[in-house]
């Protein structure tokens, strides 16, 4: 017997991408971004600028996505939306318009936790891997948050890991900044580091009790090492890119790897699904994989169109609470601290 058809509309406004994705039950229909380039020129996100972009963005992402869909307005059997946490401008953003169009079609709407969809993104329909089981390591890493979780199920996430400080990826971008590299500068740097030496310069790796990590002290030593060696070569930069790049980066990476795998022999679970934007660097991924050959980890990395922020993970959290009927009302209200 044919499957009915389960529309989800997902979207994203956390921070400076405005995305909007279609799921047919956990089957991804759609899945469109729109990249607010202005916040290139700052060096990082402006929330201002940011809030107003995702307003003049968000009904044209919206019915990009119901078009490559290939479906109406009408179809729809819910909207799912990231309540938290994020830049409250910009969560407000997407919160009141899936509220309208949720009340216009009189449709279910479904909050969603940015954080958890990250990790519930590997349960997107993939062919050519199946989804992590319970419970598992969750990790994410992204440019606002550094964290290790045991996923027990769906809905119960226990943190047990958190960065004190910076998160791994603005620990990247300030770095790539002082490079002069630009925003975002997580990807550059990993390009420029497979041309580089990931030994040629030392910068420290921070003694933090338990699962906890830190980012501050590293990215410091890193900026002060820069301005002192810019006094006696004002090339000092261009003449080390690659090198530069390739140390910071190995450090960097060093910090979460060391954690998770501290993680793992502690809690003796050795399934790890990893998400967040700094889950695209080849770093990280290169160390999972070679744990999954030589350790029997059962290791899950998203597709690269699932790392980054975007509507797809909303959309598919919308569709597993849309089966429990866990629905939400028109008083809910953003919240940019929002926990796991």
């Amino acid at each position: 017997m044919k499957q009915k058809p389960c529309y989800i509309l997902g979207i994203e406004s956390s921070c400076d991408d405005t995305a909007a994705a279609v799921l047919n039950h956990n089957k991804v229909l759609s899945n469109c971004v729109t990249n607010q380039e202005i916040h290139n020129q700052y060096g990082g996100v402006v929330p201002e600028l940011a809030s107003r972009a995702h307003q003049i963005n968000i009904i044209p992402v919206v019915d990009r996505a119901l078009a490559e869909a290939n479906i109406s307005k009408k179809d729809l059997n819910a909207i799912a939306y990231t309540k938290g946490p994020g830049l409250l401008g910009s969560l407000l953003v997407g919160n009141s318009f899936s509220k309208s169009m949720s009340m216009g079609l009189n449709i279910p709407l479904i909050e969603v936790n940015h954080m958890q969809a990250h990790v519930l993104a590997h349960f997107i329909e993939n062919k050519s891997k199946k989804p992590p089981k319970f419970p598992f390591i969750g990790v994410n890493i992204s440019g606002g948050h550094t964290q290790i979780l045991i996923v027990n199920n769906y809905f119960e996430m226990k943190l047990i890991g958190v960065s004190l400080d910076d998160a791994i990826g603005e620990a990247f971008d300030k770095c790539g900044k002082k490079m002069g590299l630009d925003y975002p500068s997580g990807p550059l740097i990993d390009k420029l580091s497979k041309k580089g030496n990931p030994k040629r310069f030392k910068f420290p790796i921070p003694k933090v009790d338990g699962l906890n990590l830190s980012y501050s002290g590293c990215k410091t030593s890193f900026m002060n090492f820069i301005d002192k060696e810019l006094n006696t070569n004002p090339k000092f930069i261009i003449d080390n890119l690659n090198d530069l790049c390739s140390s910071i980066q190995s450090t960097l990476i060093g910090i979460i790897t060391q954690k998770i795998e501290a993680a793992v022999e502690e809690t003796n679970i050795k399934t790890v699904a990893i998400g967040g934007g700094v889950s695209a660097n080849s770093e990280i991924r290169k160390f999972l994989i070679q744990k999954e050959r030589n350790n029997g980890w059962k290791v899950h990395i998203p597709l690269i169109e699932y790392s980054t922020d975007n509507a797809a993970m909303i959309g598919i959290v919308g569709y597993l609470k849309w089966r429990y009927k866990d629905f939400t009302d028109y008083y809910s209200v953003s919240n940019s601290r929002m926990s796991i």
